[in-house]
């Protein structure tokens, strides 16, 4: 009987069966034709495409981003802006770029002038400590924080692990105080491929925190290092006084550090003695790098190709952004070694002052604002130099399709990822606010924020092989934006 019921049930189904699969049918059918129709392929003439191709091989088998890479970060070292040793890495790639053959230029530019002096700190009193003992707090200055007084500060430290757990403590619990942001760096979420978002989280208590602190009465304000490597090293950056909120010292304290004021606050009271010794000079002159292969057909059409040229003091700025500025260098370098001349000029750009303060790509703007209609396209390198996926585009959703083509050829080196996004680098913002389309790679950046803003951005950090697969996606990416027929949608 159970077997009779079985097919009769499958007998009455056939006919719902039918009846919903016409159903689907007609409702995909009409779906079809009230939805757009996908946009046509997009096709580059043969010869750009042999050419794109070209200019992507020989990038990959180049040695000169490397070898310029090795001699900004070993040769000249830290380039915070206003050294001696940014001033001389302006001077070098301005050399390197005219032996390649480029019109090269410098366009002045006044930068801020801070310089870091002494840094330490001490537990002078905490639960459990040996009589007359200390324990050292490995941290660094936060760029543009103000000193303490000549003999340090002394006071009781207080940790938070986020704006709201400062809030309610209070002014009457942190007045006087040293405050201690713990908010940790997500390792995970840089892991699954997150690592700006994991950042993101993690420097605004860098960014804004001693003005937050210091509206509460706090007379010094530190933060766990903004990023994922945990070996002592503090991570520096630029912190942002706001105009309401007094001036304090500010810091980023070691993740282990972090850690141990964690949990001996925990326990009971906890002093330090912090002693932080920067100046801010008077703004300095630097300037923007700019080299020029001009276009053959429409020369007044750009299409920016750049890295900054600056980079933190405590490392040697070879990831953040050494890289960035050499793989620009080399796209200009293999066409001149290809004769391949662009229709629209491609223009190098070492950009001053990224880290702390943005004068560079600010500068610039304001220089060339009445010209943005003639800025095709602009592309900034500012991650590192990990393994490329592919590249980002900001701007209109059109511009992937008619890059599609070049996604292609990039497919064929891992390369062939395209995605839009809301920021292409911070140089260029100025540009792209102004609705000049902009362009970075997609790199792999789980490991990039251990060492990016510490004394650990050094040579030995970039992969040469993961170099030269950036400098042919950059490359590419520049010489089909300066080559292609078709133009970009504003």
């Amino acid at each position: 009987m159970g077997q009779s019921i079985r097919k009769s049930s499958r007998a009455e189904l056939i006919p719902l069966v039918v009846l919903v699969l016409l159903s689907c049918i007609g409702q995909t059918s009409l779906a079809q034709l009230s939805r757009p129709a996908p946009p046509s392929p997009v096709q580059y003439p043969a010869h750009l495409i042999t050419d794109i191709e070209k200019v992507q091989q020989a990038a990959r088998e180049s040695d000169y981003a490397y070898r310029e890479l090795a001699h900004l970060s070993n040769n000249i070292g830290p380039r915070l802006s206003g050294s001696a040793q940014a001033q001389k890495a302006v001077e070098y790639v301005a050399a390197e770029l005219r032996k390649v053959g480029l019109e090269v230029h410098l366009e002045k530019v006044m930068v801020p002038h801070w310089v870091r002096g002494e840094e330490t700190a001490a537990l002078t009193e905490y639960p459990g400590m040996a009589p007359e003992t200390t324990q050292k707090i490995v941290l660094t200055a936060l760029g543009g924080s103000v000193a303490t007084p000549n003999q340090g500060v002394t006071a009781e430290v207080v940790v938070v692990n986020n704006f709201e757990e400062l809030q309610a403590l209070g002014r009457q619990r942190v007045a006087g105080k040293i405050v201690l942001f713990n908010a940790k760096f997500d390792q995970r979420l840089a892991d699954n491929g997150f690592a700006g978002q994991a950042y993101g989280q993690a420097v605004i208590y860098r960014g804004i925190g001693a003005s937050a602190a210091a509206r509460l009465g706090a007379v010094a304000a530190l933060n766990r290092s903004a990023g994922g490597a945990d070996y002592r090293l503090p991570h520096t950056g630029a912190l942002r006084y706001a105009d309401d909120a007094p001036k304090i010292p500010a810091a980023s304290v070691a993740t282990e550090d972090a850690d141990l004021l964690a949990h001996l606050t925990s326990e009971g009271k906890v002093r330090m003695k912090l002693v932080l010794t920067p100046q801010t000079l008077p703004d300095a002159v630097s300037y923007n790098v700019i080299g020029d292969l001009k276009g053959s057909e429409s020369p007044e059409q750009i299409v920016i190709v750049s890295g900054h040229l600056d980079s933190w003091d405590l490392g040697r700025g070879a990831i953040d952004d050494g890289a960035g500025v050499v793989m620009a260098m080399q796209a200009a370098q293999i066409l001149k070694q290809l004769h391949l001349r662009p229709k629209r000029t491609i223009r190098v750009i070492a950009w001053m002052n990224e880290e702390n303060g943005l004068m560079g790509g600010r500068t610039y703007f304001n220089n060339h604002k009445a010209d943005l209609a003639n800025h095709f396209a602009a592309i900034e390198a500012d991650i590192g130099a990990g393994h490329p996926m592919g590249f980002y585009a900001e701007g209109k959703q059109e511009i992937l399709n008619l890059l599609q083509p070049l996604a292609v050829i990039l497919q064929t080196q891992g390369a062939g990822l395209t995605r839009m996004t809301e920021e292409t680098g911070s140089d260029i913002s100025p540009l792209t606010a102004g609705g000049v389309p902009g362009f970075a790679p997609i790199q792999d950046t789980r490991t990039y924020f251990n060492y990016h803003h510490t004394a650990a951005d050094t040579l030995d950090k970039v992969n040469p092989k993961e170099l030269q697969e950036n400098c042919a996606v950059v490359a590419a990416l520049a010489y089909t934006l300066s080559s292609m027929p078709q133009s970009l949608p504003r």
